[in-house]
């Protein structure tokens, strides 16, 4: 085969992966910020807030940036993913911890999050399952629920992210329940014998 077939080797080191480690390396700045003056703090939740913001807009555009520059990587592919779910799993322990947001709430998105994650690499030789509409509108809905948990809204507001925050559990949940018959029917077709002429 011809060297002029190959595709070029996309390089580690661009602008996507530079942003999926920010994301990563803004975790436990995060943490640290939300913990900060006991927890409740409201300088220092302005500043947690701030942080969690930065690295949600780095996931937001880190994977449109390596698609439309062709710099799509397997660490981007490996890292991305986990870059998300250590960003808002890290919110949602510690809002629970903090007593901000209710242990069953976190547990129902962590579930789900991890299973489908795990789902989808089991299922990943039979093919890959793109995300949804609905999966992308969950993530956002997720997000803009928990940075209004981690920001010192006034109590007046509790009504409006506590609202957010069971749609975004709705979503969580009905975007899990798509990718499993998804899954299903990936496995089925592939598995499904070929009928004879």
């Amino acid at each position: 085969m011809l060297m002029a077939d190959q595709p070029p080797r996309v390089s580690l080191v661009n602008l996507p992966n530079a942003l999926t480690v920010l994301r990563l390396i803004l975790v436990p700045l995060f943490l640290l910020a939300l913990f900060a003056g006991g927890g409740h703090d409201t300088t220092w939740r302005c500043v947690a807030g701030l942080v969690f913001a930065t690295a949600a807009i780095t996931d937001r555009y880190d994977g449109h940036i390596a698609r439309k520059r062709g710099q799509v990587t397997d660490f981007g592919k490996i890292a991305d993913p986990i870059a998300d779910k250590a960003l808002t799993g890290s919110a949602l322990i510690g809002l629970s911890m903090l007593h901000d947001l209710a242990w069953w709430i976190t547990a129902a998105i962590l579930v789900r999050e991890i299973g489908i994650t795990l789902l989808r690499l089991a299922v990943l030789r039979y093919g890959v399952i793109s995300a949804s509409p609905g999966g992308k509108a969950k993530t956002l809905v997720q997000i803009v629920a928990i940075g209004l948990y981690v920001l010192p809204v006034p109590p007046s507001l509790d009504w409006v992210r506590a609202a957010l925050m069971w749609v975004a559990v709705g979503l969580t949940l009905l975007t899990g329940a798509d990718y499993l018959v998804r899954a299903a029917a990936l496995v089925g077709r592939v598995d499904r014998p070929k009928a004879r002429p």
